[in-house]
């Protein structure tokens, strides 16, 4: 099963940024462990700052990939290309977020992406990938 995670803006910084809300881990190191869980699975990771380069990726795994995983950070609430970019590819796509989104400023409880996505999972710190992962393989 290939999988790719694709991260947005902001998530380079996982383990050094608001410690309090992302923890203390950084994403590279959490990727190992996940390679380390799923040996059957072929796990690639992707990060953008840049709404269209994460666009282009979704473009480029959307057709071809089992299954994308997108914490599209900050864009989640104002991306309608992204969002647009997600109905457009056949790949399903799950939405992940690290903190409890819902539990955060109102302006976060909205996402313009779910619509488009099999599912969302947040609040389980890193672990809301693997979460994300599980699904892909019980409900293929």
């Amino acid at each position: 099963m290939k999988i790719i995670i694709i991260n947005g803006p902001n998530l380079n910084l996982l383990g050094t940024r608001e410690k309090d809300i992302y923890g203390t881990q950084s994403f590279e190191n959490y990727f190992e462990k996940l390679k380390e869980l799923y040996p059957v699975a072929d796990l690639e990771s992707y990060q953008s700052n840049v709404e269209g380069e994460i666009i282009n990726k979704l473009h480029g795994a959307g057709f071809s990939y089992d299954g994308i995983i997108l914490n599209a950070g900050g864009y989640t609430h104002t991306s309608v290309a992204i969002a647009d970019a997600v109905a457009a590819i056949k790949t399903p796509v799950i939405e992940v977020h690290i903190s409890n989104v819902y539990a955060r400023e109102e302006y976060r409880h909205v996402s313009l992406i779910a619509k488009n996505c099999r599912g969302v999972i947040a609040g389980f710190g890193m672990d809301s990938y693997r979460l994300a992962i599980e699904s892909f393989f019980t409900h293929a």
